[in-house]
């Protein structure tokens, strides 16, 4: 799907053609979007297809007057009444005209923006556009890690009711969920690191402090994600140890009975026996 943007003064409108200074937003795009916007913008087609990759790298590439930025960002699906979190690609493209974005979801970051709830947001403003979804993509790692941690609280009180496999598998998902936060926010903050280092954005210095303060937060989630991580692996080795002990306490008494019921069977084996034995006439 395509939809184009273009801020005109305060007004954000909805365009049917592609203008300069315009954002075009690419949702789960076909081979014939890519196809159009590549003829149309002259926009180079490896960097389109780029974020279609769920396995893709966050990385920087500039080539010809384009600039190529994909990032990680969080997203949230429900599957059996639990949360699964996890990260799909972003790409952004720079041109000397346009920014385009390519996903292969519809993100809620991006949704701020079509509803135009973003302040000092404009569409020919590429570079301040690109630190605004950066800075949102740090805030909406940090919301949905503080998720994480309440969910993973709850887990831990109905697992004190009783041990479960079901609470067992939501632990081991919401710690799959937090390597895949951390190697993804790894991978962004290199990227802004480049970008750091990058002439287009030092020629702004407001841009430059935003850039500075998407790193702070991003490293701020990175750091939350290693003690939520940590919290969550001591807590699945916690309860390890606790079945584990319970299995020991089980087999104690399970062995207790059958050494109970073994005697009976053994009096009664002495007597099947061809051996003279007392009382065996009686």
């Amino acid at each position: 799907m395509i939809e184009t943007f273009k801020s005109v003064g305060d007004q954000f409108n909805i365009l049917d053609t592609f203008e300069e200074g315009a954002w075009i937003k690419l949702t789960s795009p076909t081979e014939q979007d890519i196809s159009n916007i590549s003829t149309s913008l002259g926009v180079d087609m490896d960097y389109l297809k780029a974020a279609l990759d769920e396995e893709e790298r966050s990385r920087i590439e500039m080539d010809n007057g384009q600039t190529l930025i994909v990032v990680d960002i969080p997203i949230v699906e429900i599957d059996s009444k639990s949360y699964i979190y996890t990260t799909v690609p972003l790409g952004i493209i720079v041109t000397s005209q346009n920014i385009i974005t390519v996903c292969l979801k519809d993100t809620i970051i991006l949704k701020d923006f079509v509803e135009n709830r973003v302040k000092s947001f404009f569409t020919y403003k590429k570079t301040r556009f690109i630190l605004q979804i950066l800075y949102r993509n740090a805030a909406k790692y940090l919301m949905y890690l503080r998720q994480i941690d309440k969910e993973s609280s709850r887990i831990e009180k109905e697992l004190h009711k009783s041990m479960k496999n079901k609470e067992l598998i939501q632990l081991l998902s919401l710690e799959k969920s937090l390597v895949y936060f951390s190697t993804s926010l790894k991978g962004n903050e290199i990227v802004m690191e480049k970008m750091l280092r990058l002439d287009y954005v030092k020629k702004y210095p407001e841009d430059t402090e935003l850039l500075q303060d998407v790193i702070i937060e991003n490293k701020q989630a990175i750091e939350m994600t290693k003690i939520y991580s940590d919290i969550l692996s001591g807590t699945m080795d916690a309860f390890a140890s606790v079945i584990s002990n319970n299995v020991n306490i089980i087999m104690k008494f399970l062995t207790s009975v059958t050494i109970v019921m073994s005697i009976p069977t053994m009096i009664a084996s002495f007597y099947g026996m061809n051996v003279h034995l007392p009382l065996q006439e009686h």
